[in-house]
């Protein structure tokens, strides 16, 4: 009654589906940053997203409940942008990055569908009160780390993925659970490294960086692997998801 419901399928036997679907779903998952599956995303007619979801258990009824409600996401988006649009200044750029920040949704969809109010703000607000432009500029260089860190896995090169972690945390610039991602980093390269006492010490300096956040509960779910490693053997431990 709500929704164009659309379907985008990623099947490990990649023959079930043709090399132009597969494409076209590829760029699609690319354009709003999907990272894990199921995602289910609730857009407008132009395809901006204004909310995202996965699985809920208790059935039809309670999912539809739950995305009527998220729906909401849409009114509030609209009326919080109208409203904003009779400000000017720091007052307009703040109440637009409220709005965006309502909405909870990826840094990859809000730079791709929300282009141009990303501007707005930035034009009303050129000393980035509202902290966009260094969110915009810390998660840029979260990425080229991790490209980096891809060849430098690829090629087995262990010391030069320590030194790349020294040199990003060096540099700084990161909120603290971006910070105690990239340490984690240097626990699993320590880890595999079968130098688990390292590894320990760097995961809880790790931790401190932000103890109550919800990273905090994996890394110490990986500290205790840890311990287990160093008395089992020399296998590394599992890293927990979010430091993949």
């Amino acid at each position: 009654e709500s929704f164009v419901l659309v379907e985008l399928d990623f099947p490990q036997d990649e023959t079930k589906v043709t090399a132009e679907v597969r494409e076209q779903n590829t760029k699609l998952k690319d354009a709003y940053g999907v990272e894990g599956f199921p995602t289910i995303l609730l857009t407008d007619a132009k395809g901006r997203p204004y909310a995202s979801t996965g699985y809920q258990e208790g059935g039809p009824e309670k999912y539809v409940a739950h995305l009527n409600e998220l729906r909401t996401k849409r009114t509030a988006r609209d009326e919080a942008f109208a409203a904003a649009e009779k400000l000017e200044g720091v007052e307009k750029a703040k109440a637009l990055h409220a709005a965006l920040q309502a909405m909870s949704l990826n840094e990859t969809m809000m730079a791709g569908f929300y282009e141009e109010v990303i501007a707005m703000i930035k034009k009303n607000d050129p000393d980035d009160t509202t902290g966009i432009v260094k969110k915009a500029a810390a998660v840029a260089r979260m990425k080229a780390f991790q490209n980096e860190l891809q060849k430098l896995a690829g090629n087995q090169d262990m010391d030069g993925a320590l030194a790349l972690v020294d040199q990003t945390l060096k540099e700084g610039g990161f909120e603290p659970e971006e910070a105690m991602q990239v340490m984690m980093v240097r626990a699993l390269v320590f880890a595999e490294q079968g130098k688990f006492d390292e590894a320990i010490k760097t995961v809880d300096e790790a931790k401190a960086l932000a103890p109550e956040s919800q990273f905090a509960a994996s890394v110490g779910d990986f500290r205790k692997r840890l311990e287990e490693a160093a008395k089992d053997g020399p296998k590394a431990p599992e890293a927990p998801a979010e430091a993949e």
